[in-house]
């Protein structure tokens, strides 16, 4: 598994998910409309495309790693799209997220000989 391809997609679908959500936001509690309800409705779509690419095979893994993109993600949409300043609590809590991440992922594994 290549380390870089693992993070730049765990990244492209932090982008479909957070921008998709985002999206869906601003369709309906923003009031631009279902065009853009039905565009962040893809985008979340793609995004559960874009998981399946991951290098490894278990679900449940990438799953609970990507989580922790998740939250620092939002976190940075939020403070380069909606201007949102999150507190220094906020900022360990993602690197917090992001060091389990590394560990769920990155970590050595022995080869199973099952």
């Amino acid at each position: 598994m290549t380390v870089t391809r693992s993070i730049l997609l765990f990244v492209l679908a932090a982008l479909l998910e957070i921008g998709g959500a985002w999206m869906v936001w601003q369709g309906l509690r923003e009031h631009r409309g279902w065009v853009w309800v039905g565009l962040g409705a893809i985008c979340l779509g793609l995004y559960g495309a874009v998981a399946t690419l991951q290098p490894d095979a278990n679900f449940g893994r990438i799953l609970a790693a990507y989580g922790g993109v998740f939250v620092a993600g939002s976190l940075l949409w939020g403070m380069v799209v909606d201007g949102f300043r999150p507190d220094r609590y906020d900022l360990i809590g993602a690197a917090i997220c992001l060091v389990g991440v590394a560990v769920i992922m990155y970590a050595p594994r022995a080869v199973d000989a099952g």
